[in-house]
Parts: structure tokens; C-alpha cells; sequence
């Protein structure tokens, strides 16, 4: 049987798509958006909280589903019923930030005809990475080593004789830090991550702890956010009375990066995320993907 893949996650498409075999999906989720041929396929999902608030209202919406046992997102049956895949991607990581396993076993998909495969992708760290480019590999039936080699040659460690201290931020209000396979990218790239620890999941701050520990160096790229977005949030920090005495903002090393892209997308740009990584903190001089990241100024 010819395989249909159906991914609610946008990293495994980007996965499907590094393998070279994007031309198996068959439907993709409302995030999906990399590389652009995807968006001609079938949209199989849908936020229901409202996404284009701003970061503490979506923060409120996300707290109030949960604790109502509520998913945030909707899987379209009629569509995977239509689409008949045999294996469907998915994620058990995280329940906010894409479609969860247990949105796909609400669904209509344990009942559908073609009886498809549940893949579900548990992206920690980056070695769990690797494992997903695995299983996605194996749904697809492509050997995905090659792919894995590649990736991982291009991610050697920078040797830097001084580690900057670096705080990641992956939610602006209120504040979290970036976990799971960040703090790894920024200690490939040369540098010291002061709140994440590798394979743990992001942790919230608080704006005293932040300001405690001063790092060298701050990166904002919050979850969902592209560099534009981040760009309109960052009142939410601006306007504390401090912010200036923050040793990042007086260097000038505070910046804010495509977060929805890059470093919320366990897949083969993390590669890409190393390198950005180490053009802020000084390590690296390849300043890659022009208009991802800026320093930030008002």
C-alpha cells in the first residue's frame, strides 16, 4: 500500500521533508508551513483559543483549558477521513505547543478504514531528535542516517576559551526560559545557559530571577513568534523600570529571534539555530538567516 502520511506537527514535516520524502504527505496541521509546497496540502487542524492576542492573554487562555481538561486544538475528522492516511505524525512533548497524541486518540483516527499508524514524536533533547528523524524515517521507509550524519557534522562544538552566560526566552509574560534541546544548542555554540537544563522542559522565571543573574547575553524568541511579533511584545519587558541595568541591554547583546521557525522546531534547523546561536554570543561570524534575528533597539 502506497503510504499517506498526515503530520500535525510542523518540525516532522520539516523532517518528512530533509528525508526527500515530502511527496508522501498527504495532509499537514494549520502550523505546517515549511517548505512552501506544503501549504497546498489539506489543513487537518485548528487552534480554539484565540492565537493572535497578545502573550499573556494566550498564557490565560492555554491555563483556563487546562484547567478544564480542555484540548487546545481541534482535529478535523471529516478531512482525516477523507485523506485515509496510514500513519499520522504527532507529538507527546508538549500539549500547547502542537497537536498532542491525545488529540489524535479523541479523534475520529483509531476508526478510520486505513487504519493508520500513530506516530508520536518526544523531542527533550537532541539526541530524542535524532531518535524522531528515526521513526519518522521508519514511516516513511527511508533510512534517515545519512540525513542524522549530516546534521550532526555540522554541529560540532565551538571550543570558546570564555563561555558567555546566556538566558533563552521562550515566553515573554509571563517569563519562561527555554528547555528540552536548547540549552545543548547553546553550549555547541560556546556558550553557558543560565536557567534550561539539556532534556528538561522549559521552566517559568520570574523578572527578579532574571535580573539576579544578568546574563551576558539574551535571546528572546518566544513560542509561535516570528521576529516581528516578538518585536511588538517586547513592551512586556521594556517597561520594567530596571530593564536598562540588565548587563545585555547595555552591551547591546539582547535579541530577539524567529522563535516559530527556529527555536521551537525540533527538526532538521536546529542546525541552523546552533549557528544563529553562536553569531549573537560571539562565537561564530556566519551571521546566517538574514531577517530571523536582529539585536534588539527601540
Amino acid at each position: 500500500m502506497q503510504r499517506r502520511i498526515v503530520s500535525l506537527l510542523s518540525s516532522a514535516t520539516e523532517i518528512l521533508d530533509a528525508l526527500g520524502a515530502i511527496d508522501l504527505l498527504v495532509g499537514r496541521s494549520h502550523e505546517c508551513d515549511y517548505p512552501g509546497s506544503v501549504l497546498q496540502r489539506p489543513v487537518c487542524t485548528k487552534p480554539l483559543i484565540d492565537v493572535e492576542v497578545d502573550s499573556r492573554a494566550i498564557d490565560e487562555q492555554v491555563k483556563n483549558s487546562a484547567r478544564s481538561a480542555l484540548s487546545i486544538y481541534e482535529v478535523f475528522d471529516d478531512v482525516l477521513e477523507r485523506l485515509q492516511p496510514t500513519h499520522i505524525l504527532t507529538q507527546v512533548q508538549c500539549d500547547v505547543c502542537a497537536v498532542s497524541l491525545r488529540d489524535v486518540e479523541r479523534s475520529v483516527a483509531s476508526r478510520l478504514a486505513s487504519a493508520p499508524q500513530v506516530v508520536a514524536l518526544n523531542p527533550c533533547s537532541l539526541a530524542d531528535i535524532w531518535e524522531d528523524f528515526r521513526r519518522v524515517g521508519k514511516a516513511a521507509d527511508i533510512d534517515p542516517e545519512p540525513v542524522i550524519r549530516d546534521l550532526t557534522n555540522r554541529m560540532q562544538p565551538v571550543n570558546a576559551p570564555v563561555l558567555p552566560t546566556v538566558a533563552c526566552i521562550e515566553w515573554i509574560e509571563p517569563l519562561m526560559a527555554a528547555g528540552n534541546w536548547t540549552p545543548e544548542l547553546i553550549h555547541l555554540a560556546g556558550g553557558l545557559d543560565v536557567f534550561g537544563k539539556p532534556g528538561i522542559h522549559s521552566p517559568w522565571i520570574t523578572w527578579e530571577e532574571l535580573r539576579a543573574r544578568d546574563p551576558d547575553v539574551i535571546i528572546v524568541a518566544p513560542c509561535g513568534f516570528d521576529v516581528a511579533r516578538t518585536r511588538g511584545e517586547m513592551h512586556w519587558l521594556t517597561d520594567r523600570p530596571d530593564f536598562g541595568t540588565l548587563k545585555a541591554v547595555r552591551s547591546g547583546r539582547l535579541f530577539i529571534a524567529d522563535g516559530n521557525r527556529y527555536f521551537n522546531r525540533p527538526g532538521p534547523r536546529v542546525a541552523e539555530t546552533m549557528r544563529m546561536i553562536g553569531a549573537m554570543i560571539g562565537t561564530a561570524t556566519d551571521a546566517c538567516c538574514a531577517n530571523l534575528w536582529a539585536v534588539y533597539s527601540d
